[in-house]
């Protein structure tokens, strides 16, 4: 049984508890920005591949004493780093959080790449380089006052990067934060779902992964641990076989998605089509001015700009107004989530919530803010 820590965006750490402990992971404790949970080499592979809201899934190797420079590097060479990785394969060491005397994320990091190599070369002749962009062995290390630990990164580039979605907008959602929020709100696969401002189209399409059952690791071209030196290819063709054969047919729902702007509605069809969902998502060019609800009853997602995103618009505010009076006089009977950073911009909706949820979008604090349309 392994020791794992799963990184996510501040503020999730309980909602990633809870869908680590649906992928059978044990022993799961929430932390800062990450949840700890243990499981074995099954387990490790099927959260990269399903887990919809980490950014990456760490393995931890070593945990000890660490004050200064000198102990960072003793404790590195006491591991032995040819169970790991070899001469010829490259690395990548990342390094976050700080003490009174490692103050310095890339200093530390040099100190541990330092220690790994001199081993290398001190036991084998040979040393691996360093691949900053795409190392074969990503090796994090993490101070937390005067405690390193080191682990193994299995994910490679962030799981946020599915790899449906080469098309964005200029202003896009991560696809974990997308489907964070759609977990936030309850959201079931049995409703419609429709976001008026979908932009190209991540909230719908994250909406309708979770209700095919698509596992979102399909989409990426490799994980880490591919070019670990345990690394079981059998197990993950076993495991994405299963994914596969699991995925529905049908969507019990539609789920729709407009924007006024003709082109990141194209960029929005693109990304369904890399996903393999534009036969069930339905994606339009509408203005906001002449949107409509499609059906009784439903759920209604969006994610209007805030001024941070796009840049200062003196008429965000009369956007606002006119997103309030298209919810209020056309979507009797819906709940409507709208996601803001702007505090003063969401009073222009002229609502009043039913429920308010803190979350973060990259660094800067928002609001999912739940009404209820009667």
């Amino acid at each position: 049984m392994s020791q794992y820590f799963a990184t996510v965006a501040r503020g999730l750490e309980s909602l990633a508890a809870q869908e680590l402990e649906q992928l059978g992971a044990r022993s799961v404790e929430p932390g800062f920005c990450g949840a700890a949970f243990e499981g074995d080499r099954t387990l490790l592979y099927r959260v990269n591949l399903w887990a919809r809201l980490p950014f990456r899934i760490l393995m931890k190797l070593h945990q000890f004493p660490c004050h200064d420079a000198n102990d960072l590097y003793s404790g590195i060479q006491t591991l032995d780093w040819s169970n790991y990785v070899t001469p010829d394969l490259t690395l990548a060491v990342n390094a976050t959080g700080k003490n009174e005397h490692l103050n310095h994320t890339h200093f530390t990091a040099l100190q541990v790449k330092k220690a790994i190599v001199d081993q290398q070369q001190d036991r084998l002749g040979d040393r691996s380089n360093v691949e900053l962009q795409d190392p074969d062995v990503r090796i994090t290390v993490h101070i937390d006052r005067d405690l390193c630990t080191v682990s193994l990164d299995s994910s490679g580039n962030s799981l946020h990067r599915r790899g449906y979605r080469p098309a964005v907008g200029s202003a896009p959602l991560k696809e974990s934060l997308a489907a964070a929020l759609i977990q936030l709100a309850g959201w079931q696969p049995e409703q419609m779902f429709y976001d008026p401002l979908c932009g190209s189209g991540t909230l719908p399409l994250e909406a309708s992964l979770k209700a095919l059952n698509i596992a979102p690791g399909l989409f990426r071209e490799r994980f880490g641990f591919e070019t670990w030196l345990d690394f079981d290819l059998d197990l993950l063709e076993h495991l994405i076989r299963e994914a596969e054969d699991s995925q529905r047919e049908t969507l019990p729902a539609p789920i729709w998605g407009s924007d006024r702007d003709e082109g990141v509605i194209e960029q929005a069809i693109a990304n369904a089509t890399s996903c393999g969902v534009l036969d069930h998502v339905w994606f339009s060019q509408i203005d906001l001015n002449d949107v409509v609800a499609p059906t009784d009853s439903g759920v209604l997602f969006c994610n209007p700009p805030y001024g941070e995103r796009l840049g200062r618009d003196s008429d965000l505010g009369a956007f606002y107004k006119q997103l309030g009076d298209v919810l209020k006089q056309r979507f009797k009977g819906w709940t409507a989530f709208v996601l803001s950073g702007n505090k003063e911009l969401s009073q222009f909706i002229g609502l009043k919530s039913s429920q308010r949820i803190a979350v973060y979008n990259g660094s800067l604090p928002c609001q999912l803010m739940k009404y209820e349309l009667y």
